[in-house]
Parts: C-alpha cells; sequence; structure tokens
C-alpha cells in the first residue's frame, strides 16, 4: 500500500470536510434496516434522486422483507424500472426471501451475512451497516473513491484498496460521518468530469489539486 499522507495532514483534511458539510448524512430515503437495504441495493449505478422516487411506491405496496418475499421479480420490477436493470427486482426479492428463511426475517447486522444476500456486494453491506445499524464502516462508493484518492487520503487503484487505506488513517470513530463527507464533497464540488476547484475550501490541502497546478506551472 503506497501511503504518503501524514496523520497530521489527514486530520486537518478531515476537520476540513466536517467544516464544509456540517449537515452531511444520507440522501437515500429510509426509515429501518429493511428499506436501508432496499434503497441503498437499488441505488448501485442510479442516482439517489431516482431511487427516492420510486420507493415512496415500493414500499407503500411491499412495506416489509415479508411482503417483497412474497412478491416475484416481475411484479416488483414496474416498482424499480426507473433505477435501472431488471435484475435489481430479482435481487432484491431473492434478498429477501434469503432474510425470511435464513435470518427470521431480520436483516442481517453484519457484514459476512449481508454479503451473502444476492445482490449485496460489501458496499453496499457497509452501508447498511452505518446507517441502519450505526456499526463503523467504511462504504467507498465511486464518489468517496474519486475524492480520497485526489485528496491523498488514499493513494490507491480500488474501492477495496482505498477502504482499507481510509479504515487505516481516519479514526475509527469517524468512519461514517467521513464516508457522508466524502460523497458530499464529490456529488457538490469535487466532481468527475469538472471539479470545482476555484470554490473548494480544502483546495491547499488537495493533492491532486496541487499536482494540476504544478503541471500548470502556477
Amino acid at each position: 500500500m503506497t501511503r504518503s499522507i501524514t496523520a497530521k495532514k489527514a486530520k486537518q483534511i478531515l476537520a476540513a470536510l466536517a467544516a464544509a458539510y456540517p449537515d452531511a448524512k444520507p440522501e437515500l430515503h429510509f426509515t429501518n434496516p429493511y428499506e436501508t437495504l432496499i434503497a441503498t441495493m437499488l441505488s448501485a449505478q442510479s442516482t439517489d434522486v431516482q431511487v427516492n422516487k420510486a420507493t415512496p411506491a415500493l414500499f407503500a405496496a411491499y412495506p416489509s422483507v415479508q411482503a417483497l418475499a412474497a412478491a416475484t421479480p416481475e411484479e416488483v420490477y414496474p416498482y424499480v424500472r426507473s433505477c435501472g436493470f431488471a435484475s435489481k427486482a430479482v435481487n432484491i426479492v431473492l434478498a429477501c426471501r434469503k432474510i425470511l428463511s435464513d435470518y427470521d426475517g431480520q436483516v442481517p447486522d453484519d457484514r459476512e451475512r449481508l454479503t451473502a444476500l444476492p445482490g449485496v456486494g460489501r458496499k453496499t453491506a457497509n452501508v447498511v451497516l452505518a446507517n441502519a445499524f450505526g456499526v463503523p464502516a467504511m462504504a467507498v462508493d465511486t464518489h468517496v473513491f474519486r475524492v480520497s484518492n485526489r485528496l491523498g487520503l488514499a493513494d490507491a487503484k480500488n474501492v477495496e484498496q482505498t477502504e482499507r487505506q481510509l479504515m487505516a488513517i481516519i479514526p475509527e470513530a469517524d468512519w461514517n460521518r467521513a464516508h457522508h463527507w466524502l460523497i458530499w464533497h464529490g456529488r457538490r464540488v469535487c466532481k468527475a468530469q469538472r471539479p470545482l476547484c476555484g470554490q473548494c475550501t480544502l483546495r491547499d490541502l488537495c493533492k491532486w489539486y496541487q499536482k494540476e497546478q504544478a503541471i500548470a506551472g502556477k
């Protein structure tokens, strides 16, 4: 693992993120572990805005693990069509059936059992652990991957390496909050194609920005 950032600088970056986004929180809408799991599964390769449009009708029709487990993917798909692939309807139904058969209808609160569910990878499991159960977890989506590597909190080639590096440099008590800080910064300022460096309060701490300035001879 490449590590060039100091603990002092990481602390400065985290403090700047906390100051910029004191109200950072999940932008998916959910009220319990079941809704957290389903909304997070639907958000893969979709947007939170789109998922939030779809889930009110979905949860009204299928308000529990038991209700969704009793449905067929064909019945569920019209509710989630706007969130992408038909496989999502398949996975959320199969996941609920496994929760019902293997876990007494209760969404698991540990990573191993969560990732055993159809359609649930490590990122989704971490989001559920953090937001539904308050378990410290560092969920790495595309925003967290991009922003953390640009800032220099990580120096990784993939999300798995990024997760390990962030867990090593960020205090465990801050994992859940840091996840949201990085996402909010990625959505609002550190965009994928055209980052708004001119208005970024972290640019003087940012590894990527300093490199771009050096290339431009500034």
